[in-house]
């Protein structure tokens, strides 16, 4: 199935140190940092960013929720380890999530501003 996202950006309050955080926290699930340009930074897989951070001091934060694809249970368990030790905060360790359906294996992290960041796989 394709997803319906083409790509999703996030307003942070310190540019540096979250490129810093997101680099480690999403490097188990093969996403690096692709583009850059000042103050902003779009993360993916291959060729094409499919995840932006930017630092603009006029923008108003709102912490939004951003779910990306692992490719296996392990996946999502280094990418828990990576951005806890990176310096992100626990919002849910890596486990089944029942509730959703009987497969869904996910892990919650929040960055400095709030932004819930999760990785998922759905067996």
């Amino acid at each position: 199935m394709e997803s319906i996202i083409d790509h999703v950006g996030i307003s942070v309050s310190d540019y540096e140190r979250t490129k810093a955080l997101y680099s480690a926290a999403l490097l188990p699930l093969g996403i690096k940092l692709l583009m850059e340009f000042p103050n902003v930074g779009g993360w993916g897989r291959v060729h094409k960013p499919e995840l932006w951070i930017s630092f603009n001091p006029e923008r108003k934060i709102a912490p939004v929720h951003v779910c990306l694809k692992a490719k296996s249970r392990e996946e999502v368990d280094a990418f828990y380890k990576a951005a806890i030790a990176a310096g992100m905060r626990d919002n849910g360790p890596p486990g089944l999530r029942l509730m959703y359906h009987p497969n869904y294996y996910g892990a919650f992290v929040l960055d400095p501003d709030g932004h819930n960041l999760e990785a998922v796989f759905h067996g």
